[in-house]
């Protein structure tokens, strides 16, 4: 019978190791703080003196879903509309502050253990082992 991953055995290691990975990066990603200040007057990027705010991304984006529901073959309306969009969410991302929750060390070391012990097992399970 072949185990996980195509070898012999490792089945056990393969889902305690992967239940482990489950719970070690849940926890993990759920003590994550996102804040950000994004608003339609917030400035996201800045060419020279000028301030490109998120509301002036909106008419590039607004003006090429005109061209596209006119002609959805012009390349124009294409690069406008999804230009415009990967600024906006490209401004957003940059301007996002990522942070941990308050947590105590024990707290940090379990995650950690549960995330990078639990992929240990689950990449230990793949590889061959004699019966």
């Amino acid at each position: 019978m072949r185990g996980a991953g195509g070898t012999n055995g490792g089945e056990w290691s393969f889902l305690i190791g992967l239940v482990m990975m489950i719970a070690g990066f849940y926890l993990l990603l759920n003590s994550i703080v996102i804040s950000t200040h994004f608003g339609f007057g917030m400035r996201l990027y800045g060419i020279g003196g000028f301030a490109i705010t998120s509301g002036i991304l909106m008419i590039p984006f607004i003006a090429g879903v005109i061209f596209l529901f006119y002609n959805s073959k012009n390349p124009i309306g294409w690069l406008l509309a999804l230009g415009s969009l990967v600024a906006l969410i490209v401004g957003v991302l940059v301007n996002a502050e990522f942070r941990l929750a308050n947590m105590s060390a024990f707290n940090l070391i379990v995650i950690l253990v549960l995330s990078f012990g639990g992929l240990g097992l689950f990449l230990r399970s793949l590889k061959h082992q004699p019966i």
